[in-house]
């Protein structure tokens, strides 16, 4: 009977870590090539709007951390940089700082969703017709799946 248990719980816990291993490898696995510098470099070169994303803020940590530099055109967000890999991860415009998961939600209602970030290695995305960048300050990486905080700059 012992031995039973012990295996029993020595699978649960090879199946548990499997499972995790799964949750963070899959979106790398599955990620489309992200875009090479010369091509992100033409699209911010018109940047009304830069900034780096903060390091070293509340909500990061080994799996939910970014760097690099954001710029914000008329019509796009580009990311130079790199983001921990993670499943489903939008960008959002917030109208104030955040750099933690609980300060995001009060904010979540006001905020816009810009697009949803498929490559780690930097990325564009189309702004919708509608947004004016000037009306929020500050990009935020945000992991729907797990409502997890990233990654934030505050730009204005």
């Amino acid at each position: 009977m012992r031995r039973l248990t012990l295996e029993l719980f020595s699978h649960g816990v090879v199946l548990a870590i499997g499972f995790a291993l799964g949750i963070y490898f899959l979106p790398i696995l599955t990620a489309p090539p992200s875009p090479d510098a010369s091509t992100l470099e033409q699209a911010a070169k018109d940047a009304v709007f830069e900034v780096a994303l903060a390091e070293g803020l509340r909500g990061n940590d080994t799996l939910h951390r970014g760097e690099g530099k954001v710029s914000i055109t008329r019509t796009q967000i580009v990311h130079t940089g790199r983001l921990a890999p993670g499943p489903d991860y939008m960008v959002y415009l917030v109208p104030q700082f955040v750099e933690h998961k609980d300060e995001f939600a009060p904010l979540r209602e006001k905020s816009r969703v810009i697009g949803s970030v498929k490559s780690f290695n930097g990325f564009t995305l189309d702004l919708p017709g509608d947004v004016d960048p000037a009306q929020f300050t500050t990009v935020l990486i945000w992991c729907e799946a797990f409502g997890e905080f990233i990654a934030a700059g505050k730009y204005r």
